[in-house]
């Protein structure tokens, strides 16, 4: 099966990104600190659209979610609802496989301030639209908070203002289904603006659409 198209190792396509990158190299020049890739089968029924590496998660390890506060609550979830499988252990070399389902994030590289630039998220988009044509057996998109949200939307040709964010709605464009839910940032989880149950439910929706 072909695999989507990835960002060269030391993508240059974002300046802002690359420089920070390239700082980090050189503050930390064990961690990942590239491009992260997308994690999950090809074979995914289910493609979990995230925002953005985190400094000292995905850029640190060099997989998705792996390795801060979002990851622990991703992973357990997928867990319990088996969408993945083994243990996750805060790192790329554990365990831990995913089952039925993939997590590509909207930009691949760590923005300063998590805060990716519009012009970033256009740039990047190339390898979001990437994922959805080359993944032939995708039915659920499950966005993760508003920027991965409106970022599919733009990937797929979708009016925003006729599919707006909002946690655990599902809509249908063209042959997918886009359900969203706020991110589970620790922001979020500890502002109460998404509980584990929450963030549990809509996972669980995204499962069963995807039947």
């Amino acid at each position: 099966m072909k695999s989507p198209a990835r960002p060269a190792r030391d993508c240059p396509l974002c300046p802002r990104l690359k420089a920070f990158r390239d700082a980090n190299r050189a503050k930390y020049p064990d961690w990942f600190n590239d491009p992260v890739p997308s994690f999950g089968p090809l074979d995914a029924r289910i493609l979990i659209a995230g925002l953005a590496p985190g400094l000292q998660g995905a850029n640190r390890t060099g997989r998705p979610f792996t390795g801060d506060w979002a990851g622990d609550l991703l992973y357990a979830t997928l867990l319990k609802h088996g969408l993945a499988k083994g243990v996750y252990e805060e790192r790329a070399d554990d365990t831990l496989s995913l089952v039925g389902c993939r997590i590509a994030n909207a930009v691949r590289c760590v923005p300063p301030q998590n805060k990716p630039e519009p012009s970033e998220i256009k740039t990047c988009r190339q390898f979001l639209k990437s994922e959805l044509e080359t993944l032939s057996k995708v039915k659920v998109i499950l966005a993760l908070g508003k920027i991965a949200h409106d970022s599919v939307c733009d990937t797929l040709g979708a009016r925003k203002a006729l599919h707006p964010f909002k946690h655990g709605v599902a809509y249908n464009v063209g042959k997918f289904t886009l359900i969203s839910s706020y991110h589970c940032s620790r922001y979020n989880t500890n502002t109460g603006r998404l509980t584990t149950k929450m963030f549990e439910d809509v996972v669980g929706k995204a499962k069963e659409l995807a039947l």
